[in-house]
Order: structure tokens, then C-alpha cells, then sequence
């Protein structure tokens, strides 16, 4: 009799390191490790627990409900915030943080250049020596053309030929 409780509790904590292990993929997944090695402690569980192969079946059923269960909480607390997600960001990233998600070209707003290759619509121009990608409002340019920057949109640079 020792000997099956000394195998039944060694399974037990099999079985609770292994649902630790795969909660904590869950909540941070990515990682893989605890996830492969919970699964591990599972399958391993089960092996020592079971005496036939229906047997190993049911508890595998068992365990794949009881694993169901806990994702459907963990996604429960998180989308109320309850469970803190390593995964969202909090912070807002803004220009007055010194967070600049692409360089400031309004400075080129109205400055003249030459189309460096043809725009279909986009192509390269060149201003103030200086090479760009830019974009035509959809007309096709062709090269050496003058051109005039006439909008900036974020990083897009709109150009127009200059007749």
C-alpha cells in the first residue's frame, strides 16, 4: 500500500506543477517553456495513474476539460483587467515622452526638387540634395520633371509636377 501512495502522490504533484506550469502560459504566452514542460508534468501524471489504456483516456479528457476551465477564466480576468497582461501596453507613447514614430518632414512642405525616377504613382524625387520617396496624387510623372511638395502626410511625401 505505500508504494501505490508514494506513486499516487508523486502523480498529484505532477498534476498541480503541471496546471501551474500551463496557467502561467496562459497568462504569458510566448515563453513556451512552462507550457512544454506543464505538459509534460501532465502526460506524465497520467502514466502513473492510469492501470489501462480507457483509463488514461478519461483522465486525459478529465484534464483537457479542467485545462478549458481555466483558459475560459484567465480570458475572463483578463478582459476585465483584473489579471495583469504583460501583453498590453499601458503607457502611451508620445512625441511630448520623446516618442517620434516617424521624422517630422513638414519642414519640406513647398520646397522644389527634380523626379529622380519616374512616379507611377511613387518614385523618388530629390530635394535640397537630398533624396526622397514620394507619392503623386495617382498621375503618372515622368523623370526629370520639376516637382513641388505640396502636402506631408505622416511620412508620405505628396508631390506635384511644377509646369
Amino acid at each position: 500500500m505505500g508504494a501505490i501512495d508514494g506513486v499516487f502522490l508523486i502523480a498529484l504533484v505532477l498534476f498541480i506543477t503541471g496546471f501551474v506550469l500551463v496557467g502561467i502560459e496562459m497568462i504569458v504566452p510566448g515563453i513556451s517553456a512552462p507550457g512544454i514542460i506543464g505538459s509534460i508534468c501532465l502526460l506524465v501524471g497520467v502514466f502513473l495513474v492510469s492501470h489501462s489504456i480507457l483509463e488514461g483516456a478519461i483522465i486525459t479528457i478529465i484534464i483537457l476539460a479542467l485545462l478549458g476551465i481555466m483558459l475560459a477564466i484567465i480570458l475572463a480576468l483578463l478582459s476585465k483587467g483584473k489579471l495583469k497582461s504583460p501583453i498590453i501596453l499601458k503607457d502611451e507613447q508620445n512625441k511630448d515622452k520623446g516618442y517620434i514614430s516617424s521624422s517630422d518632414l513638414n519642414y519640406l512642405l513647398g520646397k522644389q526638387g527634380l523626379a529622380v525616377t519616374d512616379l507611377r504613382p511613387t518614385g523618388t524625387g530629390v530635394f535640397d540634395g537630398i533624396e526622397f520617396d514620394v507619392i503623386s496624387e495617382g498621375k503618372y510623372i515622368p523623370k526629370d520633371t520639376k516637382l513641388a511638395i505640396y502636402k506631408v502626410v505622416g511620412s508620405k511625401l505628396i508631390v506635384k509636377a511644377i509646369t
